[in-house]
């Protein structure tokens, strides 16, 4: 049973820093894609930052590049989102995923085979 937790989300004033983890466990094998997602109330799931596990490459929103970091700690099954220069806009339910359903669909797409709960982010003006 794949598990993916994540922690860190909170309150924070614009121009501040949040840094997201996703813990994930009970997999067998290794992962092709990991990914950051948000979804604000009303709103559609749009995908943030993407991570290709084996390699380290990332894919970033247009909306947060610059500002944004996905990376990962293999030893600690762990993908992280540091997020800084946060903005208002920036204000979602925060969501990990795992495994992209195929390696040719683009990896901020919502095909994800596994999702975690979520955690909040609220950013205040």
């Amino acid at each position: 049973q794949v598990q993916l937790v994540e922690s860190g989300g909170g309150s924070v004033q614009a121009g501040g820093s949040l840094r997201l983890a996703c813990v994930a466990s009970g997999y067998t094998r290794s992962h092709n894609y990991m990914a950051w997602f948000r979804q604000a109330p009303g709103e559609e799931r749009e995908g943030v930052a993407a991570i290709y596990t084996p390699g380290s490459s990332t894919i970033y929103a247009d909306s947060v590049q610059g500002r944004f970091t996905i990376s990962q700690d293999i030893a600690k099954n762990t993908v992280y989102l540091q997020m800084n220069t946060l903005k208002p806009e920036d204000t979602a339910m925060y969501y990990c995923a795992a495994d992209l359903s195929r390696s040719d669909y683009d990896p901020l797409s919502v095909d994800y085979d596994y999702w975690g709960q979520g955690t909040q982010v609220t950013v205040s003006s």
